[in-house]
């Protein structure tokens, strides 16, 4: 695993796109603080720019550097939850414009995956985390599924878990600063 994560970091760092397994489904990654990065994810997925994006971090610390004001609540959720559940919090700082909605708002996810819970540590920062489709597409259930424009697309495949079957993307849940609770994707 740390040739792989060596591997994706030098990638990450160049300012290149990874495709890496995470809790829920295989993703398209970049530097959260690099917007060209952002703008080769936007390109490949054929996604539309004003459709934020989701981010993965290591851990509570790294977190309060991507969010001005965390709610009580999403510590408590991030905690006892046992199943991937991304966060979307409202004023995001430090992270690429072109991946925060034009809320203010940013989706992060502290994942409960041994590699991607080192590649953010060892990274030191928010790694960009999309599903490895074109938009409008379904989401592949495993790495065979994955589109040759996708893997083609990208600087670097990861090459761990590609037997893992990923059925299910993770629950999306808006905390608002004001105590507003609102499920996105149960």
């Amino acid at each position: 695993m740390q040739n792989e994560i060596k591997k994706a970091l030098d990638t990450l760092k160049k300012g290149g796109l990874i495709l890496y397994p995470t809790d829920t489904v295989w993703g398209i990654g970049c530097d959260a603080t690099n917007p060209e990065a952002i703008q080769k994810i936007y390109n490949l997925k054929k996604r539309e720019d004003s459709k934020a994006l989701i981010c993965l971090v290591a851990d509570d610390r790294m977190l309060q550097k991507y969010v001005k004001q965390i709610p009580n609540a999403a510590l408590d959720i991030i905690h006892i939850t046992d199943k991937p559940t991304t966060i979307i919090y409202d004023e995001a700082q430090h992270l690429a414009e072109n991946l925060i909605a034009d809320d203010g708002s940013i989706a992060i996810r502290v994942p409960d995956d041994e590699f991607c819970y080192q590649l953010t540590r060892k990274f030191n920062g928010a790694i960009v985390s999309t599903s490895a489709n074109i938009s409008g597409e379904p989401t592949p259930k495993s790495f065979k599924e994955i589109s040759p424009v996708i893997l083609k697309g990208v600087d670097y495949v990861v090459d761990l878990q590609r037997e893992k079957i990923c059925d299910k993307p993770s629950s999306i849940i808006k905390l608002s600063n004001t105590g507003i609770v609102k499920i996105i994707r149960k």
